[in-house]
């Protein structure tokens, strides 16, 4: 019997410190990392809709409604009262709520600093690769099987990855 750890559970492990390290250090400023995904998305994608929002950030719709109003009655994003056209909308960054997103990302890359402390750059390097291998491996999967043809782009475009071209 082999001592070492399996892939998957090393990442699911990782991927559980990292997120109680980041909401440690997230804490003293009142923000989880579902609020920082939020904000952090609002600034790469400015006016996007809350369902957008949510599938981009991983919550529900319901989840991201709540969030949406926690960080509204904060002053951190502001969304019109009434859609220009149709019903979704544009959700986006305050100067408070980019204010925020900038200290919390400091916080956020000490965290990641210090959890690829020991790794060298190509080290660090190839573990990005492989994980965003295995990423793009499982999305295309997910798109294949689950997905019909049209909607795999937005699948990738909703997970950050793409499918790997063949």
């Amino acid at each position: 019997m082999s001592n070492t750890i399996s892939v998957g559970y090393a990442i699911k492990q990782a991927q559980s410190l990292l997120h109680l390290r980041m909401e440690e250090a997230l804490k003293p400023l009142g923000l989880t990392v579902s609020h920082y995904s939020c904000l952090h998305r609002l600034r790469v994608e400015p006016g996007i809709s809350a369902a957008v929002l949510a599938r981009r950030t991983f919550v529900t719709r319901q989840s991201m409604n709540v969030m949406l109003q926690q960080l509204i009655d904060r002053g951190l994003v502001a969304r019109p009262s009434q859609a220009d056209t149709g019903r979704a909308l544009p959700t986006v960054l305050t100067a408070a709520g980019d204010d925020a997103l900038d200290a919390a990302s400091a916080l956020i890359d000490a965290v990641e600093h210090r959890m690829l402390a020991t790794l060298s750059a190509p080290e660090t390097d190839a573990l990005a690769r492989g994980l965003t291998a295995c990423i793009a491996a499982l999305a295309h999967e997910a798109s294949a099987a689950e997905a019909p043809a049209a909607e795999a782009p937005a699948l990738a475009t909703a997970t950050g990855t793409a499918p790997p071209s063949r």
